[in-house]
C-alpha cells in the first residue's frame, strides 16, 4: 500500500501541478493572456459582483392565438375566392380551434379542402413532415381547423428559439458587458446582465414584443362604434386617445427593415426613427404608397398606433421615418428594438434578482474572511489534534482547495455566495477521510501493530468507508443540482467537486505523503500519541489532546429508549410547529417582492411605511437592515407576474419622491408560478435525497442498517425544520441546500457507525448485539466527534461572518451538526437494536459468514 513506483508519484506531482497552472489565470485579468490561450477563469456571480437576473416566461398562447387569428384572415380570403358563402366564422382559443358553418353543406368538402391548403408543414420525424392543423366536417356544415399537438410543439419552440435570439441581439445592442442569455425549461429565456444595478430600461427593452406593421385605415368605419366592421380592429394611439379604425391586413410587415437609428428631423428638430427596407419591403411599400395617395397610412407597434400620417405621395426609395412625440432615449430605444427584430410572443418577467456593487463588494468581504477564519480553524484543529499525520491531512487540504479552484476554472463555473459558502464547508468534511484514516492507524498502533503494518492496514481499511460516507454526500448534492435553482446549483456542484477531490487527496496524496515520510525516517514508532515533556518539535509531531479519550466504554443502548421517546416526542413537537405558528417561508417559496433601500439620511421607517402603503399593493412589511439608514422592504406576491414588475416600478417611484437620493440596494420579485415551482423543486430534493441514501445503504448493507438511516434522516429533518419554525429562520432555497447538507452529513456518520458494526458482525460471532452496538460506537466516537467539530468549525465562521444573506443557512448548519452528531448514537443505532436484535444474532453464530454482509439466518 505504501510503495509509490516512480510513474506514480510522478503522476500525482503532474496532476497537482496542472491543477496549479489552471488557477493561475484567476490571478490575473484576461487581458493579459492572448487570445489563442484558453485561459479559463471562475467568473464571479451577480451576488458577487452586482448585475441583475431576470427569468422571463414566453407567452406560448400568444402564439396560439396569432397562427388562430392567421387562419381566420386566411379563411375569409380563401372562402370568398372559392364563392362559398359562410357564417360564424371565429377562433376558439381556449380550444385551439377555427370553427367555419358554410350555407350550403353540399360545399363543406371544397371548404375544408381550402382550409386546409392553410397548413404549415411541421416536421414530426427525421424526413417526414405534417400538417400543424387537422381539418375535420360535421353534417350541419360546420368545418373545424384544429392546432394539432405537432404543430403546437413546432410553434412553441420555435417562439422560443427565437425569442432568446431576439433577446440576445437586444442586450448586445444595449451594450452590457459579459451578458448570459440562455433558455431555462421548455419556455423560459434566462438573462443575466452583470453591472446593471438598475434594470428596469433592459426590463422595459426585453418585454416589448416589438413588432411593427404597416396598414391602412378604414375611412368609413366609424371609430366610436361599440364593435369594429369585419376585418377591421379599433387602435388606440401610444400617447393619445384617439381611436383608429385599422384594416386587419398587414400591408408591409417590420420583419423587412434592415436597419432603423435614432435621428433628428432637419426641419422641426423633434426626435425620430429613421428606418430602411430590404428589397421585398420596399417595392411592397413603394406600391402601397402609390396606389394609396391621400389615404392614411397606421404605423402599428405592438397594437399601439405610434402615428397615422397621410399619404401624400409614393415612397419608393425604400426608406421612411417614424414620429410621435420622442425623447432622445426613446427614440434610441425603439430603434434598438427594431434593429433586433420582433418577438414572436410577448415576454413576461417571472423571476427578478438585482444586487448592487455596494451589496456584491460587502459579500466577497464577508465570503473571504469566512473561508480565511474557517480554514486557519480547521487547520489548527488537525494539526494540534492528530500531530504529524495531521499536518499532512492540512497540506492535502490546502491542495484540495487548489484542485477545487482548477475544475471550477476548467467548467468556467460562476462562483455565488453559497459557492463559497460549500468552499467553506468542503474545508470540514474534507478532512473526514483523514480522521477516519488516522483513527484507524490509531487503532492498529494500539493493536501491536508494527508502523509499516499500522500504516498500511489504517488506509487500507479506511478506504471502503470513505467510500460510502462521501457517496451518500454526492447523493445528496445530486439531487440539490437536479431540482435547485439559480446559486444553489453552484453550491451543490462546488460541494460535489470538493467531495471528489477531497477522497483522491486524502486516499492517495496523503499516501503519498507518508510513504515519502515512511521511507526516509524508518520511524520505529508512528507519533500518533503525546508524550509528556517532549520538545516543541516533538510537541508538533504529536497530538496535543483528544476531545474523547481513546478508550471508553459508555453503556450508549441502555439509554437507547428514551433516546427514540425524546426524539419522537421532539419530532413531533417539531411536525406542528412547522402547521402553526408555521415556517417563515421566504420569498423564493412564496412569492413576493424584497427590496433592499439604503436613504441619503437616516430611515423615517413612518414616512417610507406610508408612502408605500398607499400604493394600495398589500401589507408592506419595513424593517432596520444593518445600519440606520438602510431598510428591507417586503410586499406580498401580487397575483400576475405582470402586476409583480408594475409593483416593484410603483415603489422605486414613490421611494424617491418621499426620499429623493434613496438607492435601491438589492430587489428580489418572484411570481406565484416560479415561487410554486421552486417550494415543489426543493420538497423534491429532499425527498429523492433521501430515497435514494435508503436505497444506497440498504444496498451496502443489511435492510436494518437502512431502515435505521432513514428514520434517523426524517427525524433529523423534521428537528431541523422545528427549529427554523421555533426561531423563525425563513425557509428558502438557501436553507433547503443547509438541509440536504445536513442529510448527506448526518448519513455519512451513520455510515461510518454501520461500517463497524458490520466489521464486528464478523469478528466477534459470540458477542451480543446490544454489547456489540456499544462497542461499535465506543470505537468510532473520537472519528464523529472529530468530524462534527471540524464541520462546526467550518460553520462557525459562516454564522458570524458570512453576512445576512447566509445567516439562516449557517444556523441551519450548526444546528443540524449537533443533532445529525447525536442522532448516529441515540436514534440510529437503537433502531438497529431493536430490527436487528432476532434477525441479526437469530440461530447459530457459525453460520454467518466471513463475506461483505452477515448472512442473513433462517
Amino acid at each position: 500500500m505504501l510503495h509509490f513506483a516512480r510513474w506514480k508519484s510522478i503522476s500525482i506531482i503532474t496532476f497537482l501541478a496542472i491543477g496549479v497552472l489552471l488557477c493561475v489565470p484567476n490571478l490575473l485579468p484576461r487581458s493579459v493572456f492572448p487570445d489563442w490561450l484558453p485561459a479559463r477563469q471562475i467568473s464571479l456571480g451577480l451576488d458577487l459582483r452586482g448585475g441583475s437576473y431576470l427569468l422571463l416566461e414566453v407567452d406560448t398562447n400568444a402564439v396560439v392565438r396569432e397562427r388562430l387569428e392567421g387562419l381566420v384572415d386566411g379563411a375569409r380570403t380563401r372562402l370568398r375566392t372559392a364563392n362559398i358563402r359562410y357564417t360564424g366564422l371565429a377562433a376558439d382559443a381556449a380550444n385551439r380551434r377555427m370553427s367555419v358553418r358554410v350555407t350550403d353543406p353540399a360545399q363543406a368538402g371544397a371548404a375544408a379542402t381550402a382550409l386546409r391548403e392553410l397548413a404549415n408543414p411541421v416536421q414530426v420525424s427525421a424526413g417526414n413532415q405534417s400538417p400543424d392543423i387537422d381539418v375535420t366536417t360535421a353534417p350541419d356544415g360546420t368545418v373545424t381547423a384544429t392546432l394539432n399537438e405537432a404543430g403546437l410543439r413546432a410553434k412553441a419552440t420555435s417562439a422560443v428559439e427565437q425569442s432568446i435570439e431576439i433577446v440576445r441581439r437586444r442586450v448586445d445592442e444595449t451594450g452590457v458587458a459579459d451578458a448570459l442569455v440562455a433558455r431555462q425549461g421548455a419556455s423560459r429565456v434566462l438573462v443575466q446582465l452583470p453591472g446593471i444595478e438598475d434594470p428596469n430600461r433592459i426590463k422595459e427593452l426585453l418585454g416589448r414584443t416589438a413588432r411593427m406593421t404597416f396598414h391602412l385605415l378604414d375611412e368609413s368605419a366609424n371609430p366610436s362604434a361599440a364593435v369594429a366592421p369585419p376585418g377591421v380592429v379599433f387602435m388606440s394611439g401610444e400617447n393619445t386617445a384617439e381611436r383608429y379604425p385599422i384594416r386587419r391586413r398587414v400591408e408591409v410587415d417590420g420583419a423587412n427593415l434592415t436597419d432603423a437609428r435614432a435621428g433628428q428631423d432637419s426641419r422641426t428638430g423633434e426626435w425620430v426613427v429613421n428606418f430602411t427596407f430590404d428589397s421585398v419591403g420596399a417595392r411592397r411599400f413603394a406600391q402601397i404608397t402609390r396606389e394609396n395617395v391621400n389615404r392614411r397610412f397606421a404605423i402599428v407597434l405592438d397594437d399601439k398606433v405610434i402615428s397615422a400620417p397621410v399619404i401624400r405621395e409614393p415612397i419608393t426609395g425604400g426608406r421612411g421615418q417614424i414620429s410621435g412625440s420622442f425623447t432622445a432615449r426613446t427614440a434610441n430605444d425603439l430603434a434598438v428594438l427594431l434593429r433586433a427584430g420582433a418577438l414572436p410572443a410577448p415576454l413576461t418577467v417571472v423571476e427578478e434578482r438585482s444586487v448592487g456593487p455596494e451589496l456584491g463588494a460587502d459579500a466577497i468581504r464577508a465570503g473571504i474572511i469566512s473561508l480565511g477564519a474557517g480554514a486557519l480553524l480547521v487547520f489548527l484543529y488537525m494539526g494540534f489534534a492528530y500531530g504529524l499525520l495531521g499536518w499532512f491531512a492540512n497540506i492535502a487540504l490546502a491542495f484540495n482547495l487548489v484542485l477545487m479552484a482548477a475544475a471550477l476554472s476548467l467548467l468556467e463555473a460562476t462562483l455565488t455566495l453559497p459557492g463559497i459558502a460549500g468552499i467553506v464547508l468542503t474545508l470540514g468534511t474534507a478532512l473526514d477521510a483523514n480522521i477516519l484514516i488516522n483513527e484507524r492507524i490509531r487503532e492498529e498502533v494500539k493493536n501491536g501493530r508494527t508502523p509499516i503494518s499500522a500504516l498500511e492496514l489504517g488506509f487500507s481499511k479506511a478506504s471502503g468507508t470513505i467510500m460510502d460516507s462521501n457517496l451518500t454526500n454526492l447523493i445528496a448534492m445530486i439531487c440539490l443540482y437536479a431540482f435547485g435553482s439559480g446559486p444553489v446549483k453552484g453550491f451543490a456542484v462546488t460541494v460535489a467537486i470538493g467531495t471528489v477531490v477531497q477522497m483522491w487527496t486524502a486516499t492517495t496524496l496523503v499516501r503519498l505523503m507518508v510513504a515519502w515520510w515512511y521511507r526516509a525516517t524508518r520511524p520505529k514508532e508512528i507519533p500518533t500519541f503525546a508524550k509528556p515533556g517532549a520538545s516543541l518539535y516533538e510537541r508538533l509531531r504529536r497530538p496535543l489532546f483528544r476531545l474523547v479519550p481513546d478508550v471508553t466504554k459508555i453503556p450508549f443502548m441502555k439509554g437507547a429508549k428514551a433516546g427514540l421517546l425524546v426524539s419522537a416526542v421532539l419530532s413531533t413537537l417539531s411536525v406542528v410547529v412547522a402547521f402553526h405558528p408555521g415556517l417563515d417561508k421566504g420569498i423564493d417559496f412564496k412569492g413576493g417582492i424584497v427590496m433592499e433601500v439604503r436613504t441619503p439620511d437616516v430611515a423615517d421607517l413612518g414616512t417610507l411605511r406610508g408612502t408605500v402603503g398607499s400604493l394600495g399593493l398589500g401589507d408592506v412589511g419595513l424593517q432596520q437592515f444593518g445600519d440606520a439608514s438602510t431598510v428591507l422592504l417586503r410586499l406580498p406576491a401580487q397575483g400576475e407576474e405582470t402586476q409583480t414588475q408594475t409593483a416593484v416600478n410603483r415603489v422605486r417611484e414613490s421611494l424617491e419622491r418621499v426620499a429623493p437620493g434613496t438607492r435601491i440596494l438589492r430587489v428580489e420579485a418572484v411570481g406565484n408560478r416560479v415561487s410554486d415551482e421552486l417550494f415543489l423543486g426543493g420538497m423534491i430534493a429532499l425527498a429523492v435525497s433521501l430515497v435514494a441514501m435508503l436505497l444506497y445503504i440498504w444496498f451496502r448493507f443489511e435492510w436494518q442498517f437502512g431502515i435505521a438511516a432513514i428514520l434517523t434522516l426524517i427525524l433529523d429533518t423534521t428537528k431541523t425544520i422545528g427549529f427554523m419554525a421555533l426561531f423563525s429562520v425563513e425557509f428558502n432555497l438557501t436553507t433547503i441546500a443547509a438541509i440536504l447538507t445536513i442529510i448527506g452529513f448526518s448519513a455519512n456518520d451513520k455510515v461510518v457507525v454501520f461500517d463497524r458494526m458490520r466489521e464486528n458482525l464478523r469478528k466477534f460471532k459470540q458477542m451480543p448485539l446490544r454489547q456489540l452496538v456499544d462497542q461499535s460506537i465506543n470505537e468510532t466516537l473520537n472519528r464523529s466527534v472529530g468530524t462534527s467539530m471540524t464541520l462546526l468549525l467550518s460553520a462557525v465562521p459562516l454564522l458570524l461572518f458570512g453576512g445576512d444573506t447566509l445567516s439562516g443557512f449557517a444556523q441551519v448548519m450548526v444546528f443540524g451538526i449537533i443533532v445529525s452528531a447525536s442522532s448516529s448514537v441515540f436514534i440510529a443505532a437503537p433502531i438497529v437494536l431493536y430490527t436487528g436484535e432476532k434477525r441479526l444474532r437469530r440461530g447459530d453464530p457459525a453460520e454467518t459468514t466471513g463475506g461483505g454482509k452477515p448472512a442473513r439466518a433462517g
